[in-house]
């Protein structure tokens, strides 16, 4: 009776953690879509500071003021020879996806943001030399498909938007494959990531979006017909982007990698819909198909490595790495009691 208690209360804490992860994440992507198309505030390298800097203190209040997560002490040698490139590509990543969402529909930046496996995978045989069992392979033709056909059929297509997506998708990729060897060593959860991560994005970011940026942010202070309200919403995007990020550890903990992964495309069909019923975007009957087939075969690209990892180390099929030097190198500080 009392593991039947137990199993109902973890099944109920694994639903909350996914529907507050997905209101965060969803209402992340609405509020910068309405402050890039409703309050007409176009500059996506701003939106960006604003996040880094909102998710900087956030990280600073949990971890050192309110202590809800315990600090990963990280040496600072360190912080600048393996933090700092990761913090460029998690820099890129974030401004990217803004970029694309100021030019391009919610629905269309979503499906394209979810070709990510697909070039994870080919970045890793590419370059890393990794080898993949066909499997693999054979469950990233209806991905490749589904954005084919998702992009063809696009109504309201934007070459600039597209590529920045697309190459969003491969910072994503690159940023998850280089944290294998610069990270090697240190289990960040996201809270900690944020934390060393946010203060150098923002230190990157902070000179480009002044310059190229500066002069249109006056501008629209001086346009804007509802400031107050306009810079809540802004400045509350960037609350709500560090909320994200503290939702995602709490699913991480508390879901399976299976139920992971099917909860974070059926996030994408909620961010499509939700996005639709606001901004009321076209999309033809074949896009919608394409966007449909591209999250299945999502949910079956996570099928497939989930039962591949769950093979004995010398099962055939399992993925061949060659380890470099890098990968092997431990951190300088690391110690047993840091990790979490």
């Amino acid at each position: 009776m009392e593991e039947g208690r137990l199993c109902q209360w973890s099944v109920i804490r694994s639903a909350l953690a996914i529907l507050q992860w997905w209101g965060f994440n969803v209402t992340v992507i609405i509020i910068n879509k309405w402050i890039f198309q409703k309050l007409d505030f176009k500059f996506p390298l701003t939106v960006s500071c604003v996040h880094f800097i909102s998710s900087a203190i956030g990280a600073y209040l949990v971890i050192k003021v309110l202590k809800l997560k315990p600090l990963i002490s990280v040496d600072p040698e360190d912080r600048w020879r393996r933090i700092f490139p990761m913090s460029f590509i998690f820099c890129i990543n974030i401004v990217l996806g803004n970029v694309s969402l100021r030019y391009i529909p919610v629905s269309f930046m979503q499906t394209i943001k979810s070709f990510t496996p697909a070039t994870t995978v080919f970045l890793q045989w590419l370059i890393w030399k990794k080898y993949f069992d066909w499997q693999i392979w054979a469950s990233l033709i209806p991905i490749v498909g589904g954005i084919l056909l998702t992009s063809i059929t696009e109504l309201s297509f934007n070459m600039f938007g597209f590529c920045a997506a697309l190459f969003g998708c491969l910072a994503t990729s690159t940023k998850t494959i280089l944290a294998e060897s610069l990270l090697h060593g240190y289990k960040f959860d996201s809270i900690n990531t944020v934390y060393y991560m946010a203060p150098f994005a923002t230190m990157i970011l902070a000179v480009p979006a002044l310059l190229l940026e500066g002069s249109g942010v006056v501008a629209w202070l001086y346009t804007c017909p509802s400031l107050p309200s306009s810079l809540t919403i802004i400045f509350g995007s960037g609350l709500l982007a560090f909320c994200l990020n503290f939702s995602i550890f709490y699913v991480i903990h508390s879901t399976t990698a299976v139920t992971f992964n099917v909860a974070g495309n059926l996030k994408v069909a909620v961010a499509v819909t939700c996005s639709w019923l606001i901004f009321r975007n076209p999309i033809s009957m074949m896009n919608a198909v394409g966007c449909s087939i591209t999250l299945v075969g999502c949910t079956f690209y996570g099928y497939v490595r989930h039962k591949l990892s769950s093979q004995s180390p010398g099962t055939p099929g399992t993925p061949r790495t060659p380890r470099s030097k890098m990968e092997l190198l431990p951190l300088v500080s690391d110690k047993l009691d840091d990790k979490v």
